[in-house]
């Protein structure tokens, strides 16, 4: 197996140390690139102890430029934030490289839609056609083939992969939608902002960003896409006081109200039959964010509430891996013509 030189772009975020661990443990791609400004000087190992054994810890954090990464990586991760990634990319594809974007940068495929929900200019719009969304379960042919990935912010990720099921199987009415989602203080990034200080987190629940929190328009784009028709849905993310794992609650008006469970139960089982990263939980079972910690699964569970004529969707993820860099990683897999589990086959550490 031919070794895939690897970039890392924002190693000093959680979604980059995330994604150092589990390129420590790949059997293809090696990290010969990490940038920081923050850590600028340091080996990964110093910077990182727990890496200070692994494959990659002796790569010297250095300050980003296109000429040195283009000359190093086959592949550059941009764990960057929004409005970096539009900058850093169109030079790092000119030169041959295949970028796997964190930021929503090439999310949205409207451009004004993002101008919109970022109030940032977008710098790069004729990539955004390029860019390919990247959820494997969906996309795969299409990821397999493209060279810019848009990989999904965590909240979208949990909430698609459990609406997915009920909207193609058109069991539930598409224009009442509401996503009730829960995560842990990883997904607010490692910035030292008072808000999400220890004190300030813990012993606390608080919803934050309502009504326009900015992921609210890439679920509905891609559920839009699914669906076959525009789709406006209610989001309210918040945030708990733990460090990683994410809960979307889901409650949607079943088409016909006297659908059974077990309509509903195989219809989902049907449509991940074949994607063994999620998990349809068996009746009476719930989702909890510990089985899926660390780990790719996204596990589902189904309930329907026939007094009220709804289908309740419980989507779990861990935040972290499943909502960025394993994502990210098995993204970059199939872009490099390997299995999509590479280095990612770890069970979650509950």
């Amino acid at each position: 197996m031919n070794t895939i030189r690897t970039g890392l772009v924002g190693i000093t975020g959680y979604a980059g140390m995330e994604l150092a661990r589990l390129l420590a443990g790949h059997p293809a791609m090696r990290l010969a690139l990490a940038c920081s400004r923050a850590g600028a000087g340091k080996t990964l190992g110093e910077f990182y102890p727990f890496l200070s054994s692994l494959a990659g810890a002796e790569v010297v954090i250095s300050v980003f430029t296109p000429e040195e990464a283009a000359a190093t990586c086959d592949i550059v991760f941009l764990a960057t934030p929004a409005g970096a990634a539009m900058g850093m990319a169109p030079p790092l594809l000119a030169a041959g490289c295949k970028v796997v974007d964190f930021s929503a940068d090439f999310r949205l495929r409207d451009a004004q839609t993002y101008e919109s929900w970022y109030s940032l200019a977008h710098s790069a719009t004729d990539l955004l056609e390029q860019a390919v969304y990247g959820i494997p379960e969906l996309y795969a042919d299409d990821i397999a083939r493209a060279r810019l990935i848009a990989n999904p912010g965590c909240y979208p990720t949990s909430a698609i992969l459990g609406l997915y099921a009920a909207i193609k199987h058109d069991l539930i009415l598409p224009d009442d939608i509401v996503i009730d989602a829960k995560s842990g203080a990883t997904g607010a990034g490692r910035k030292p902002v008072p808000p999400m200080l220890f004190c300030e987190v813990a012993d606390t629940f608080r919803a934050y960003s309502a009504p326009r929190h900015r992921h609210t328009p890439e679920i509905e784009q891609e559920i839009s896409r699914i669906a076959g028709r525009e789709v406006r849905l209610s989001f309210t993310p918040h945030l708990v006081p733990m460090n990683r794992g994410m809960l979307c609650t889901i409650y949607a008006k079943l088409k016909n109200p006297h659908t059974s469970f077990e309509r509903v139960h195989e219809a989902f089982c049907d449509a991940w039959r074949n994607h063994p990263w999620v998990r349809v939980l068996p009746e009476g079972a719930l989702p909890e964010t510990r089985y899926v910690r660390g780990s790719m699964f996204c596990d589902i569970a189904p309930v329907l509430d026939a007094r009220t004529g709804r289908l309740i969707i419980f989507s779990v993820i861990d935040n972290l891996c499943r909502g960025a860099s394993g994502q990210a990683l098995a993204n970059a897999n199939l872009m490099c013509g390997l299995p999509l589990n590479a280095g990612l086959a770890q069970s979650p550490f509950a």
